[in-house]
């Protein structure tokens, strides 16, 4: 089993820049592909970044492709999503969760209770 927990959204404007954070524990959670998937009202989640167990490879959708950055920091059990040039539609809830790569595309498993992101001016 593995806890995860986001933190670090908030209101932003148009151009910004935010950071989340997600603080896993339980099993060794340096084993395992973590990755950041957001959902807005009525549409399914949808897959925004994963990175490697041990940080070297990362994945972007391409909605998210240079402006977003993926990292973490297993001494910390910590995986981090760096977003800058925040847009309107970047509007969401934001959920880190242990990422598996399943029917040709990214999926989740053990997700946190998200944390939101909203971009307004």
């Amino acid at each position: 089993q593995v806890q995860l927990v986001e933190s670090g959204g908030g209101l932003v404007q148009p151009g910004d820049s935010l950071r989340l954070s997600c603080a896993a524990s339980g099993r060794t959670v340096s084993d395992y592909f973590l990755g950041w998937f957001r959902q807005t009202p009525g549409k399914d989640r949808e897959f925004v970044a994963v990175i490697s167990s041990t940080g070297l490879s990362t994945y972007y959708a391409d909605s998210v492709k240079g402006r977003f950055t993926i990292s973490r920091d297993n001494a910390k059990n910590t995986v981090y999503l760096q977003m800058k040039s925040l847009k309107p539609e970047d509007t969401a809830l934001y959920y880190c969760a242990v990422a598996r790569w399943r029917d040709s595309r990214w999926s989740g498993n053990y997700w946190g209770q998200g944390t939101q992101v909203t971009v307004s001016s």
